[in-house]
């Protein structure tokens, strides 16, 4: 698959994303069915439908690669993937049937195991990000079309991050010392990996949790604006491990914060 194909691909993509947004909004509008899963995380028939929508149009455009959704357990059980797609249909799914806005619609392609392209879709806020590759992030909102490239849009000194608790673990308030954070905020979704590569804030730190298909858009789209993802080491994050877990992360705008 060359470049043209990937770009190709995921200038397909974006209709299906702003589409599934609209009927994830439109079914929340509604009222959610919701139950929960064997995991005590809740899901919804949003979850679900979008889950169809975005499955059935990338089927069409790649029908060779595998397909490994949160909500489905089709792919979860094979192992040493390379060359596959990871799906997350709503990230903050708790966002979502609360009636925030901060849940996102997630796509990652990944090829010889790195996050090749990407897009995320928060249909609430109608921030649509997406890339397909080194210097080829986007971002689509109010029908302007903007090239993310990691640089600082608030120019005060203040190093800003963005945390998915309000509780700073030991480690975690480590690294931001060593860094020299001196804000954060709460966010829960993969928009956390778009703000930063609109340089909005300047990056996030979290200890191994979640799953493959919760980073692997952001990571495209980050990386695609020049930004910079790697463990507690500094080790590159590759996808299709055992069980689709994620290690510990870092992201960063660039090294000069």
């Amino acid at each position: 698959m060359n470049d043209e194909n990937i770009k190709k691909i995921v200038e397909e993509l974006i209709a299906t994303f702003l589409y599934a947004g609209q009927v994830a909004l439109d079914l929340r509008d509604k009222g959610l069915k919701k139950k929960m899963k064997s995991d005590n995380t809740p899901v919804s028939n949003g979850d679900i439908e979008v889950n169809e929508i975005l499955t059935k149009k990338i089927k069409t455009l790649t029908p060779e690669l595998p397909i490994v959704s949160e909500e489905s357990s089709e792919n979860k059980d094979k192992k040493n993937l390379n060359n596959f797609w990871l799906i997350d249909p709503i990230d903050g799914t708790y966002d979502y049937i609360n009636n925030l806005n901060e849940f996102t619609i997630n796509a990652g392609l990944i090829l010889n195991k790195k996050p090749i392209a990407g897009l995320i879709y928060a249909p609430a806020k109608k921030r649509m990000f997406y890339s397909y590759g080194k210097d080829m992030s986007y971002e689509l909102s109010d029908g302007k079309l903007i090239k993310l490239k990691c640089i600082k849009k608030n120019k005060e000194d203040s190093i800003k991050f963005v945390s998915y608790s309000n509780k700073i673990k030991p480690d975690i308030e480590e690294i931001y010392k060593k860094i020299g954070v001196t804000k954060f905020i709460r966010m829960k979704s993969s928009l956390k990996f778009c703000v930063i590569a609109a340089g909005e804030f300047d990056g996030y730190v979290a200890e191994p949790r979640a799953c493959e298909w919760d980073i692997a858009a952001g990571h495209a789209i980050l990386q695609g604006a020049g930004g910079i993802i790697t463990d507690f080491n500094g080790n590159e994050i590759l996808y299709g491990k055992e069980n689709f877990k994620n290690p510990s992360l870092i992201l960063k705008r660039n090294n000069n914060l």
